[in-house]
């Protein structure tokens, strides 16, 4: 597709980066792109590494574009990683080198020198070759640039390797997805068909490279559609939400995605500092909202703070995907407004979504519909235990099928065997199925997501989902953010405890915070009529977290066991009851 956006639209602009999220700082038409792809290609092939794999490690910049697509031309697996910032992410390095099996790194001048400086006596650092434009060029001996012109890409088959997709590690230990040409292709072809990218559309992101969302959306499908991406890095999302709102408004963007956390983030701004001045949201027509699951305060929120400034409810599109699908499994049309179902709260726990006709009646939650499959693919909910087939309406594991579905973990064919090559034992089909290990339901052929198997918390026989009560103990107090908390049971030898960690400033620390634990122990007991075993308020940043922003719930409760959050009060269950009156 780069080769032929080349040929058709050479003098286009493909990408541009935004210096601070805010003004162009550089771009590249496709006849550039290509011509800086093929030099990465030449220099890789020279070094004999086709059919090997390579690291990515790049800040947000069209250094990444341009190396991804080299890897791509030259039959190379790459595998992005975050640049790390701390011993702890040198070590994740480290380990994604080992199980990709290779030593080579691709990156930036800056960040080359950086990490020398910072981490080069670490044995994490030890065998790795940092390779930046220059050093490439001098070790692969072809710094002439008649040489790398001359260089001609070799046929790459459908199922030949494309990428190394390292999960972000909310669901354990980060595992290599093994993902193909041909799932690229399946993937960016139904994400077309679903949110067509029609002659005018532009996409505006600023999701890290690196992750899935951020890549396939940022980078693969503008390319695939041949239309402009706007690149920001995400700092300066997290800096200034308001940045994003006000690119999508100067470039005209009609295509940007982003985890639920940051369409909060946005309506907090907007509460805080008012629309920025000139805000014009008219043309964003696919407002990609992937979460697991999608809020229904956050979507209600966003699109009415926004709907001054032109943002149209259908444009808010909730979604569902994982990088074991390559990226995007269902969506909700462009055309159309989120579905949304009132739900008795205690069948839910019982695995039952059974709607209710008032949604101001007292145990009703929302659930927002991400829409359903497109093109060959297909979802079944099914009894993770049983295999078997469930009926609309009734909870279960979400299981896919289809030709987005990446052909494994890599180096790990007992895992791979058992989530990727899953079969329903109710059917004799010899189709086999990706278990997501995300639980939901089906209603009218939309999926509903409700949560995620392991982090289910049980009590008396009821299932409470995490992210529930998470959203009760943010609702709390107006000083708490949005993706401030992580919920989790800890067994402590003699029972299963309810545990909040709860991320707050620095003066409600100091004072003690006791104010602020009744609030929330009273919220979580009214929302869910459940008492917190413990509470423990924590700076600001202390929660661990995906790189797209997601809570890393079971990290979370290694660090809790491991003591390193310190030490809270746990208050009786008596005393928490009559607090609560």
């Amino acid at each position: 597709m780069l080769a032929r956006r080349a040929v058709e639209q050479p003098d286009e602009l493909a990408y541009a980066f935004l210096h601070n999220g805010e003004e162009v700082a550089e771009t590249l038409t496709y006849r550039q792109l290509d011509a800086r792809a093929r030099a990465v290609a030449a220099r890789l092939t020279a070094l004999r590494l086709a059919g090997r794999s390579v690291l990515l490690l790049h800040p947000s910049g069209l250094g990444f574009v341009s190396d991804l697509l080299g890897c791509m031309y030259a039959g190379v697996a790459a595998a992005p990683v975050q640049v790390p910032s701390r011993a702890r992410g040198l070590a994740r390095l480290r380990a994604i080198a080992d199980d990709a099996g290779t030593t080579v790194v691709l990156t930036t001048p800056e960040v080359r020198r950086d990490l020398l400086e910072r981490f080069g006596a670490l044995p994490e650092l030890a065998g790795l070759t940092l390779h930046d434009p220059e050093t490439l060029a001098a070790e692969a001996e072809l710094t002439d640039p008649a040489a790398v012109a001359g260089w001609r890409p070799r046929p790459i088959g459908s199922e030949e390797l494309a990428l190394l997709q390292y999960t972000s590690g909310s669901t354990g230990t980060p595992k290599g997805v093994r993902v193909t040409h041909a799932n690229f292709g399946a993937n960016v072809d139904e994400t077309d068909r679903l949110w067509p990218c029609r002659g005018d559309a532009r996409v505006v992101n600023w999701l890290p490279l690196f992750h899935d969302m951020g890549m396939l959306f940022g980078v693969v499908l503008p390319l695939w559609a041949g239309i402009p991406s706007y690149l920001m890095a995400p700092d300066a999302f997290i800096r200034r939400p308001a940045r994003w709102l006000e690119a999508v408004s100067r470039f005209g963007g009609t295509h940007a995605a982003a985890p639920s956390f940051a369409y909060e983030l946005c309506v907090r701004a907007v509460g805080e500092e008012g629309l920025p001045s000139g805000l014009d949201l008219s043309s964003w027509r696919v407002a990609a909202n992937g979460a697991e699951p999608v809020r229904w305060q956050t979507v209600r929120a966003f699109t009415e703070a926004l709907a001054p400034a032109g943002f149209r409810p259908e444009a808010m599109c909730p979604g569902y995907g994982l990088a074991e699908n390559t990226l995007k499994a269902t969506g909700s049309p462009e055309d159309r407004v989120p579905t949304v179902l009132w739900l008795s709260a205690e069948e839910l726990r019982a695995g039952r979504a059974v709607r209710v006709p008032r949604s101001d009646a007292p145990g009703v939650l929302p659930a927002v519909g991400c829409g359903a499959v497109v093109g060959d693919s297909l979802v079944r909910i099914v009894d993770p235990v049983e295999r078997t087939t469930r009926p609309e309406g009734r909870v279960g594991e979400i299981w896919v099928s289809g030709p987005c579905v990446a052909s494994g973990y890599h180096g790990r064919p007992e895992e791979s065997e058992e989530t990727f090559r899953a079969r329903r034992s109710d059917r004799t089909e010899q189709r086999s199925w990706l278990r997501t290990g995300d639980l939901g339901f089906l209603a009218d052929g939309e999926l509903f997501v409700t949560g995620r198997i392991k982090d289910v918390v049980i009590r008396q026989g009821r299932n409470f989902y995490p992210q529930d009560i998470e959203l009760s103990a943010e609702s709390a107090d107006p000083g708490l953010h949005p993706n401030c908390a992580a919920a989790f049971s800890a067994d402590d030898g003699t029972s299963e405890r309810l545990v909040l960690v709860v991320e707050a400033d620095g003066r409600t620390l100091r004072g003690g915070g006791e104010l602020l634990r009744e609030r929330i122990r009273r919220a979580v007991h009214e929302n869910q009529r459940l008492e917190a075993d413990e509470i423990l308020l924590v700076r600001r940043g202390s929660l661990p977290k995906t790189s797209s922003g997601k809570v890393q719930r079971r990290e979370t409760l290694r660090r809790y066991l491991d003591g390193e959050f310190g030490s809270a009060q746990a208050v009786a269950p008596r005393e928490r009851v009559e607090a609560g009156r």
